[in-house]
């Protein structure tokens, strides 16, 4: 069964994150705010894969000198999901 969660990102332009998945595979993401160019990207290109991947991939990557980016949140929005549903 899908369900949908709304993470609050932090450092970042974004102000929110909404991820819909099953299991732990994203189905549709949509940010609110931020680059459109790049989340829109982001979401697209990150929708049919699993938490772990998208973890993978997208920890740890930064915006310039920010210490964090839209798919480092999104990436944390991810593992937010997961301790909730443990």
């Amino acid at each position: 069964m899908e369900a949908t969660y709304t993470y609050i990102p932090k450092g970042v332009c974004s102000r929110q994150i909404k991820v819909t998945y099953e299991g732990e595979v994203v189905r549709h993401i949509e940010f609110v705010g931020g680059c459109p160019g790049n989340t829109v990207g982001v979401a697209r290109l990150s929708e049919g894969h699993t938490f772990q991947e998208l973890i993978d991939l997208l920890g740890g990557i930064k915006c310039g000198s920010k210490p964090t980016s839209c798919p480092m949140q999104l990436a944390l929005a991810l593992q937010e999901i997961r301790q909730k549903n443990a």
